[in-house]
This record gives C-alpha cells, sequence and structure tokens, in this order.
C-alpha cells in the first residue's frame, strides 16, 4: 500500500511546498485562500480530534469546527482490555468537552453526509451547510460484509459481532463471552490486510484466553486466520505458550484458517477444511475506507485515499487533507497512534499554509502496545521519514522488545501500554 515516488516526484512536492499551493503534486494547484480562516474536520477519533486540537494549540485565530456524530467516543484501543474484564466501558470513554471549552474548537455532534469539493462545503445530515477554506478527512474504517458469505451487518449486530469499532459492538462481545457455557470455543476470525490495528486480533486472543482460564477452564479461543503470518506473531506464540499452553489454536490459511462462509442459525464457520463450531463468534470482515470518502471521491483504485506525504493533502481533490486509517501512508500502519502522528502533521501543515509559509517535510512515529496477560506486555515502535519511495521506516529507529526479555521487562511494557493510553486520551481529548 505505499505509495513510489520518483526522485523527480519528490522534488515536485518541496517545490510544491515552496510555491504555497495546496501542494496538489497529481492535480492541478489551487491557489490559497490566504484571507479566509476556517477548517472543517470530519471525524472525531484520534486522528480528527489531534487535528483540530492542534490547528487550534498552533493558531488560535483559525476557526476549527469539529464534525462527528458521537457524544461520547468509545476508543478500540484497549477494547479489548474491556472483553477481558480488565477494564469497563468507561475507562475507555472520551468526551469532547475539554476540545470545546478550553481549545476553543467548535463540535458539532452530527454525520457528514456529503463533501462538496469545488464548492469547499460539507453537508451534515441535520440539513446544515458548512463552507471550509480546508477540510480534514478523518472517517476510520468501515467494513465489506458482503465478503463473508451468510455474515452481513445485522448478523454483527445481534450473533456474530465483529467489536471492531468500539461501543455497543465491544458490550455485546463482552456479554456473549460472560454468557457462553464452559466448554464452548471462542472463535475469532481476522481479517487479510490491510486493516485496523495489526495486532488487535491476536491481544484480543490473549485477554479472552486470559478470562476463560479464570472463568471457563474446559473452553479455548480457535483463531481461523485468512493469513499466513501476523503482527508481532514469534512475541504472541511464545506468551501463549508460556501463560495458556494449549487455550490458544492459530490456524493460518493454508492450514484451514481461511473461512468460507458463516451460518449463524447454528454458530459455525466454514472453512476449507470443514465447519468450526463456536459458543462465540467473533467475525472481523475484511475493511475499506470510511463512507464519506468514498462518496467524496477520494479515494483510488486500491479503494484507500491517496495523499500528499507531505501535508496528506488528498492527490484527487486539493483542499482535502486525509489521515488516520482511510489513508495511504506509506509504511504507517493503520492504528490510534499513527492516526494522531498524522493529526498533527496535518495541523502543522495546514497552519503552515495558511499563514503563508511552506510545510515541512513530517517525522511521523508509530507505537503500538499489546497485552498478552495482565502483567505480560509487547510492543513495536517505529519512526518514519519521507523520501523518494514516500513514506518509509527508519531503519534502527524503534523495534520490539526482546524475545528473551524477561519478567521485569514484560511487567514494565504492561505498565508502560497503561501510561501509554493515559497519556494519549490526554494529549488528544484533554
Amino acid at each position: 500500500m505505499s505509495q513510489k515516488f520518483t526522485r523527480r516526484d519528490f522534488s515536485k512536492l518541496v517545490m510544491a511546498g515552496a510555491a504555497g499551493s495546496t501542494l496538489g503534486l497529481f492535480g492541478g494547484a489551487k491557489p490559497l485562500f490566504a484571507n479566509q480562516k476556517h477548517v472543517v474536520v470530519v471525524g472525531g477519533g484520534f486522528g480528527g480530534a489531534s487535528a483540530a486540537k492542534y490547528i487550534k494549540k498552533l493558531d488560535s485565530s483559525i476557526a476549527v469546527t469539529l464534525v462527528e456524530p458521537l457524544t461520547t467516543y468509545y476508543t478500540c484501543p484497549f477494547s479489548n482490555w474491556v472483553l477481558g474484564g480488565l477494564k469497563e466501558m468507561k475507562d475507555i470513554a472520551q468526551t469532547y468537552d475539554v476540545l470545546k471549552n478550553t481549545h476553543g474548537v467548535e463540535v458539532i455532534h452530527d454525520t457528514a453526509t456529503e463533501i462538496d469539493a469545488a464548492n469547499h462545503s460539507v453537508t451534515l445530515k441535520g440539513g446544515q451547510v458548512l463552507k471550509y477554506d480546508r477540510l480534514v478527512v478523518s472517517p476510520g474504517i468501515d467494513f465489506d460484509y458482503d465478503a463473508i458469505e451468510g455474515y452481513s451487518e445485522e448478523v454483527a449486530n445481534t450473533v456474530m459481532p465483529h467489536a471492531y469499532k468500539a461501543g455497543p459492538q465491544t458490550e455485546l462481545l463482552a456479554k456473549q463471552l460472560q454468557e457462553m457455557k464452559d466448554g464452548d470455543n471462542v472463535i475469532i476470525c481476522p481479517p487479510g490486510n490491510p486493516f485496523r490495528c495489526p495486532p488487535g486480533p491476536y491481544e484480543r486472543a490473549s485477554l479472552v484466553a486470559n478470562y476463560l482460564k479464570k472463568n471457563k477452564p474446559n473452553s479455548k479461543v480457535i483463531i481461523l486466520d485468512t493469513k499466513e503470518k501476523f503482527s508481532k506473531q514469534g512475541l504472541f506464540t511464545k506468551g501463549w505458550e508460556r501463560l495458556y499452553g494449549d487455550l490458544i489454536e492459530w490456524r493460518a490459511g493454508s492450514a484451514g484458517g481461511k473461512i468460507v462462509s458463516v451460518d449463524p442459525a447454528n454458530m459455525t464457520v466454514q472453512t476449507a477444511n470443514g465447519p468450526v463450531k463456536g459458543g462465540v463468534i467473533n467475525v472481523i470482515p475484511p475493511q475499506k475506507v470510511g463512507k464519506i470518502a468514498l462518496d467524496a471521491g477520494l479515494t483510488n483504485e486500491s479503494g484507500w485515499c491517496p495523499v500528499n506525504p507531505i501535508t496528506f493533502e488528498s492527490t484527487i481533490h486539493p483542499g482535502i487533507h486525509v489521515i488516520g486509517d482511510a489513508s495511504i501512508a506509506g509504511a504507517m500502519p493503520k492504528s490510534g497512534f499513527a492516526a494522531s502522528s498524522q493529526g498533527k502533521v496535518t495541523a502543522a501543515s495546514i497552519v503552515r499554509l495558511m499563514q503563508g509559509m511552506v510545510p515541512a517535510p513530517p517525522s511521523l512515529v508509530n507505537t503500538c502496545y499489546s497485552l498478552v496477560g495482565p502483567g505480560y506486555g509487547i510492543s513495536v515502535a517505529a519512526v518514519y521519514k519521507l523520501t523518494s519511495d514516500g513514506i518509509v521506516s527508519i531503519k534502527g529507529a524503534g523495534g520490539l522488545t526482546p524475545m528473551d526479555a524477561d519478567d521485569d521487562q514484560l511487567s514494565e511494557e504492561a505498565t508502560y501500554a497503561r501510561g501509554w493510553y493515559n497519556n494519549i486520551a490526554q494529549d488528544i481529548w484533554g
């Protein structure tokens, strides 16, 4: 999903910034509306809320309007901890009060239904039309329910939740786990790449196994995976063997993990090797760009949104910046931390453009903590830079938890994970 540039293209990117244009490398540049300072941000998750807050922090004279349908936003990070009984829903709940009352962001709790790129406007479900000088779109992901025979949004909301957008889905899956009979198995079906939070399904398997070990010791977790490998695989499998023995079984796609269909009535998943029955079945379907980005024509043939990697401005519609899970961001994964990092880079670029300055080439980071057990944490970190190959990771910067980490190190990682969440939540919504 990386975006390849020639050295000549890379030079064009920098030159476009120096010219103070909208940096549309692959389309015609439009002049900057220097006297108008209104930014609309669609989506109040990790990316959108970060962009809204940091635009105001960098230049309080810019009017910022954040459009987000939810009054309480439940974060996907740490939602697995809720499923495992280590946290409650209130612990992953974020509101927009501080953004409004302290930082001066206008927050409208409504749904953006249409973006008119030509007229620089956003129409809301309630009928309001917002004019913008620059627009930030951070729509997250939607699900391709039709990709799995027998699955649908209705099935997800009633029988086989995905719980990959935190909130009611998290509560439903947690309730199912609590009510499941001891001896029944939990089936987790991760999607193929790319998808939000690559280590997420495997942290989920870990914490569900921890719950089963304590409460339903005759049950196990079976992971039916379309992929042949997964993020932090060595660290996860080592932790599983150590903490859970045979309570977690992972089946790769070539070993019968690829699902063909689901049967909600009989609570089975059909694979090439036959049906697998579960007491709880967590199907995480293939993912796609959030609907508003698709409807606005911000996607290319990949189904995701190509952007200028200096500013995250769309290469299709100048004046619109796309960040987070929806964007094609080179080597960066689709994660909450990555989205927040992109939101800050975009905020700085927008402020510089509105002040008639040149946006600076970005420095981007990502950190991801996963809990294998209550006192057993693992992590991965990376630092990225912009080159002629697009956004690439810097060799030697970042890294993984060592495979030979001792008990104290693993316990420290679990403590760092808690601190990471508290810090990033405070940074974005606090």
